[in-house]
């Protein structure tokens, strides 16, 4: 067993090891007792810093809000031109997702449960911070006259999003997230090309 960690990094690593379990099993199946013999803690330690098992979920997409966001807003912020901090959030989430598998199988999984939950707000949170930030590098490359200024930017920021999903949903099917890294270039480029040409 583990010795004693500060409750933050306690529950820090038993939400890493409950993402990277979700890399090989649905989230429906992983109980706290896998999550507790990943960790090297006993069942009741879980317990102790998580009331339930959604507590420990929603802290999990709470993580992967503040993470996933960081990353992007780092990534955008290594461009100069608005439209190369576009292409570099596009690569930044996509190799997010190839090192972090386990994160779409759990969000997709809370979407599709029928009742709304914490974990549930918090992937509306973090999908309404994304956009956000779409918008504004859409804001910024019209501006720059990189892009049309008739550019249907809610509907650019929606595809964005769904390319990104396709991507990941087709590498979950083939079992190789590692794959989407090698389709991402092409994708975006053509991506690329249908909202620099729109009316």
């Amino acid at each position: 067993m583990q010795s004693r960690l500060p409750t933050e990094e306690r529950q820090a690593e038993i939400v890493a090891a409950a993402l990277h379990l979700a890399r090989e099993f649905s989230p429906a199946l992983i109980t706290t007792g896998d999550i507790a013999e990943a960790v090297g803690v006993s069942q009741g330690a879980v317990f102790k810093h998580f009331a339930t098992k959604d507590a420990m979920w929603q802290a999990a997409m709470r993580w992967v809000r503040d993470w996933l966001l960081m990353t992007l807003d780092e990534a955008a912020e290594t461009a100069a031109l608005p439209l190369q901090k576009l292409g570099a959030v596009f690569r930044a989430h996509v190799d997010y997702v190839a090192a972090h598998p386990g994160v779409p199988r759990f969000i997709f999984h809370e979407l599709q449960q029928p009742a709304d939950s914490v974990a549930k707000q918090e992937v509306r949170a973090l999908l309404q911070a994304y956009r956000k930030l779409l918008l504004r590098l859409f804001d910024q490359a019209i501006d720059a006259g990189q892009l049309p200024a008739g550019l249907d930017r809610e509907a650019a920021a929606t595809l964005f999003v769904g390319i990104v999903q396709g991507l990941v949903m087709q590498s979950m099917l083939g079992g190789k997230p590692s794959a989407m890294k090698a389709q991402a270039g092409p994708v975006f480029a053509i991506y690329l090309r249908g909202i620099s040409e729109a009316p």
